[in-house]
């Protein structure tokens, strides 16, 4: 029997309440660093859970960081969740890093769960090209910081 083996795609607050019913899941933001330090960060600790921060796409070049996987796993020790959550500022790069992890766990023969957030941390451009007022994370009301 061949297992459909292929990313899922939820909007935030789905994925937040995948999370708050569920202990086994990890939320995996692959925005840049400074993403992460001027627009903010997904906060999960009501949730009891630790962001994972990972660049997918590295600052400034945008090249893909050819050592996610390795960086994932160190980051997840030795128990892999059954969960993967992946997050961006809009569904685009966490949705690549998202199929990069399904392949590479297959080919392991490894079995996770990879959801991408598909409005993302920031969401969609609305007709004005501004982010934030048609969905997303931050739309949805869902905590989050600024460092």
């Amino acid at each position: 029997m061949k297992l459909d083996r292929r990313v899922e795609e939820k909007g935030s607050q789905s994925v937040w309440d995948e999370m708050a019913s569920n202990p086994d899941g990890v939320l995996i933001d692959v925005r840049t660093r400074p993403e992460w330090q001027y627009v903010g960060l997904p906060d999960i600790s009501e949730l009891g859970k630790e962001l994972v921060l990972i660049e997918w796409r590295m600052y400034p070049t945008m090249v893909v960081n050819e050592r996610f996987v390795l960086e994932l796993r160190h980051r997840l020790g030795d128990s892999i969740p059954s969960n993967l959550y992946f997050i961006c500022r809009s569904g685009v790069r966490s949705r690549e890093a998202a199929d990069f992890v399904l392949n590479s766990m297959s080919a392991e023969k490894i079995f996770a769960r990879c959801v991408n957030v598909s409005d993302g941390f920031e969401g969609d451009l609305d007709s004005c090209l501004h982010r934030g007022e048609k969905n997303g994370w931050k739309f949805s009301g869902l905590p989050w910081v600024q460092r």
